[in-house]
């Protein structure tokens, strides 16, 4: 997929591998000069040396010192920024359990990054954008969100709230020139999901027919298919989209698929 990204300064977070990456390689290759934000700094820097014009950040996106002190380096650098994809984030592949046995630490972490975190980088991305008078806010949410998975109530509960943040986002900032929208991803080949389902030694990896049997199209997604529509939210062709919810998911969310 080609669009015309020129000029665009984009701070891409959890860009140092899988769906960020993807995203982050995507900019570049239309154009767009890209943050490669994560708080891996020295995978941002490696996957980010042959990006032109483009940078690697150290980021924490649960620190407000990390996230105010980046955005400040940014706007330094370039002056602009144009574009957030609010990519990071976490979940857990120790607790996997109900709720009465989840542990209050794992449920901080959880929602300090997937939630909070987002929060805290698109207020400060949020400002210059004003300013401009234009900009695009996509938050990466989960199909978590939108239809509740058991044995990660945190990370459900966390991405419910980035579905309405992003709505309530795009009702906040539209009036000043920036769309704000989401993309929902069902299960994605990365690195953790491969951990889980998709490696020969992933901690589920007996359940992944029972997984897919919910998934129309019967295999999980890529990372540079969750990139597209995310470039295309980013492109000009998008111009009238704001506080919408994309499902890159193969049908999975579309209704109930499994034989019964």
């Amino acid at each position: 997929m080609q669009v015309n990204l020129s000029g665009k300064i984009a701070l891409v977070t959890g860009a140092a591998r899988g769906i960020g990456q993807a995203i982050a390689d995507s900019y570049t290759a239309n154009g767009a000069q890209v943050i490669y934000a994560d708080i891996d700094i020295e995978t941002a820097q490696k996957v980010s040396a042959n990006a032109q014009g483009s940078m690697a950040l150290r980021m924490d996106v649960s620190s407000e010192e990390e996230v105010m002190s980046g955005v400040a380096r940014i706007l330094e650098r370039y002056g602009r920024l144009d574009i957030l994809v609010n990519n990071a984030g976490v979940n857990t592949l120790k607790h996997r359990v109900n709720i009465d046995d989840f542990p209050l630490e794992a449920w901080e972490r959880i929602v300090n990054v997937d939630l909070t975190g987002l929060f805290l980088v698109s207020k400060y991305a949020a400002k210059p954008m004003i300013k401009q008078g234009a900009g695009r806010i996509i938050n990466i949410a989960s199909i978590a969100g939108l239809v509740p998975l058991r044995l990660q109530s945190p990370f459900v509960a966390a991405k419910a709230g980035v579905v309405n943040l992003t709505k309530a986002m795009a009702l906040e900032l539209a009036p000043q020139g920036v769309l704000v929208n989401g993309i929902a991803p069902g299960s994605i080949l990365t690195d953790g999901t491969k951990q889980l389902f998709y490696g020969e030694d992933g901690k589920f990896h007996g359940r992944v027919a029972q997984m897919l049997a919910h998934v129309p199209l019967g295999r999980p997604g890529t990372p540079q298919e969750v990139a597209s529509c995310a470039l295309f939210l980013a492109a000009e062709e998008s111009s009238y989209v704001n506080g919408h919810i994309i499902t890159v998911d193969g049908g999975w969310t579309a209704g109930y698929h499994r034989d019964f």
